[in-house]
């Protein structure tokens, strides 16, 4: 198995200074990262294509728009932890923005996969790649992502963590918005950021690019 010290040296977790801003702009800025896990069974990597902000203020589809809760005490902690929570019995990701007391957070919802795909495949039980981490909770079942994690510090470069791309120069993005899926308020808030040329996103990819 790839030893930690080698794949952070490699893959360095984004600094808690990145996530300490306005949600819509890590938002966008979260889309082509690299999204890592490692476990004991291997070492498996996604670059982001599609997230969602959810706004400590006057956001009615944020889980925090009602207050502190024992679910969503993670959204009112330490910026670049992670929010992990579930709807349907499936688990989804959220890395929470902002300093700490002020509760906002972008769903991770959609990745390519692009090393440990034999072990996502494991996990997912399908043989289509595209399937792998298309949708939150696809994503969570193919990287073991649980509730465990929910609280889990995103810098500290250890079992998950988020990345720069290190070919983020060589592959130029075009970032698309649009309103965010299967919210019941706020639907007309362009607040879904991600890859339009991306096959792997869960939802529409729309033809306006911003």
């Amino acid at each position: 198995m790839v030893g930690g010290r080698e794949i952070t040296s490699r893959l360095a977790p984004l600094l808690r200074e990145f996530y300490l801003r306005d949600p819509v702009i890590v938002a966008r800025e979260l889309v082509g990262k690299r999204l890592v896990r490692h476990t004991s069974a291997g070492l498996c990597v996604g670059r982001i294509v599609e997230v969602e902000a959810y706004l400590s203020r006057r956001d009615p589809a944020c889980h925090a728009s009602r207050g502190m809760t024992r679910r969503n005490a993670a959204m009112f902690g330490v910026a670049g932890h992670a929010y992990v929570y579930m709807i349907h019995s499936r688990w989804c990701l959220n890395a929470v923005t902002e300093p700490e007391g002020v509760p906002s957070a972008i769903l991770i919802r959609a990745i390519e996969p692009l090393e440990g795909l034999e072990l996502m495949h494991q996990r997912r039980r399908t043989d289509i790649v595209r399937d792998l981490a298309r949708g939150p909770a696809r994503l969570c079942e193919a990287l073991a992502i649980d509730r465990t994690y929910n609280g889990w510090d995103l810098t500290d470069g250890r079992e998950l963590w988020i990345a720069d791309d290190p070919d983020a120069a060589a592959r130029p993005l075009r970032i698309a918005r649009s309103a965010r899926i299967g919210v019941s308020s706020a639907q007309r808030r362009l607040l879904r950021f991600f890859d339009s040329e991306s096959r792997f996103v869960s939802g529409a990819r729309s033809l306006r690019a911003r």
